[in-house]
């Protein structure tokens, strides 16, 4: 029996998006969803219950950092991650995939993401070189070596290596292992990563097929190709004629056509299968994905920017330390409904940022998940009233004044 069900609700009549629901045995997914990202068992600054009200589902922790601290085999003790962190709904792990690109090619490096925003950006530190910044993940055909970026401990990771980890910490969904490359890598590596990849989907889904683990976890595997056309096409025709429960789509991207990298894969990929776009969370890129087909998406953003005074609002962004905000009464966004906006005032948010109070970051990440969330649950409302072109003129144009 299959550890996943996925049920296809409705299409957009112009393009890949679609409403369904994931079925799991920690329960159901109402797709498309944004999931919240847990790294170290925990969405920063966040009860559960802060998160489940926010209108979250689903949170994807980190099988790399979960690993180190406080063990995976300390987490299976525990009962596994859904006990060890109070959480009830469905649970994702990664695979430590994206930890051989942050620790290897971007490692000390300003400006290196998964994302390439053109010619401007730039790749070192002013004050740092290669030679003073050594790379701690370095990569063979087998596997990746990786430095503890705290103590300095090594650690190798293998497919079976990591699906080993991501079974004791026993999430709803894990990830093959792969390696997600950085956007500056040339082709001719962009192709030797993905011939690597490949082996290593099939190694991970091998060994997860063998273990119990395969009737209660489902496995997805990753579509990566970086911003080639052929190679993306080639993962996905890969990628998606093995037998995983579902996909993902990760690896590096050119933000001017990062929609056409998505629409490759998907157009290839199983249309019954389940499809989750790694680390993407921007409002346009969230429309572009489930226009092109993604069921699923995570991103650090949401939390992160909250930590450092960032607001989502129906006008755009606002950093809640500005000085014209100490004195303004009114919620962060008049129209949102989340526990901040209906209790609290730009003034006092903005007071406990500056008197460094850690409710601020608290109450800022409550608003931005539910704006998130809930501007997702927006697109599939969307697509079940056949309005998902007005629904995301209106929302753009709005957000980003246009």
């Amino acid at each position: 029996m299959s550890p996943l069900k996925f049920e296809i609700h409705k299409e957009l009549e112009n393009g890949l998006g679609r409403v369904g629901t994931i079925h799991t045995s920690h329960g159901d997914i109402q797709t498309p969803a944004f999931v919240a990202v847990g790294t170290k068992g925990t969405v920063k600054s966040l009860t559960p219950e802060q998160v489940r009200d926010s209108g979250v589902q689903t949170i994807i922790a980190n099988t790399y950092h979960l690993y180190l601290e406080p063990g995976d085999e300390n987490i299976k003790k525990m009962g596994g991650l859904h006990k060890a962190m109070n959480w009830q709904g469905p649970l994702m792990t990664d695979s430590g995939g994206f930890q051989v690109f942050s620790l290897g090619a971007a490692y000390g490096k300003n400006g290196v993401s998964k994302i390439s925003h053109g010619k401007t950006e730039e790749l070192i530190l002013p004050e740092f070189n290669d030679a003073e910044v050594p790379k701690i993940a370095k990569i063979d055909p087998n596997g990746v070596m990786f430095r503890d970026h705290s103590k300095g401990d090594a650690h190798y990771f293998t497919p079976e290596k990591s699906i080993d980890i991501q079974h004791n910490l026993g999430a709803d969904i894990i990830f093959a292992f792969d390696e997600c490359t950085s956007p500056h890598e040339s082709l001719h590596y962009q192709k030797e990563a993905l011939e690597r990849t490949h082996r290593w989907a099939k190694r991970s889904l091998e060994y997860h097929k063998s273990k119990p683990n395969a009737e209660t976890q489902a496995l997805f595997g990753i579509v990566q190709g970086g911003r080639d056309e052929t190679l993306r096409k080639e993962s996905a025709e890969f990628i998606g004629a093995l037998d995983f429960d579902g996909f993902g789509i990760g690896g590096s991207f050119d933000k001017e056509d990062m929609d056409k990298a998505v629409q490759w894969c998907n157009e290839i990929l199983p249309k019954e299968k389940p499809r989750h776009l790694l680390g993407i969370g921007e409002p346009e890129d969230l429309f572009m994905a489930v226009e092109n087909g993604c069921d699923l998406f995570d991103c650090v953003a949401p939390t992160r920017i909250a930590r450092n005074g960032g607001v989502y609002t129906k006008e755009g962004k606002i950093n809640i330390l500005n000085q014209k905000f100490r004195e303004d009464q009114s919620p962060l966004d008049s129209e949102c409904g989340c526990y901040a906006c209906k209790n609290f005032s730009r003034s006092y948010i903005a007071h406990l940022f500056h008197a460094k109070e850690m409710l601020g970051s608290t109450l800022l990440s409550i608003h931005n998940i539910y704006f998130i969330a809930h501007m997702v649950d927006g697109m599939r409302e969307a697509i079940l009233n056949n309005n998902f072109d007005k629904y995301k003129k209106d929302f753009l144009s709005r957000y980003y004044n246009f």
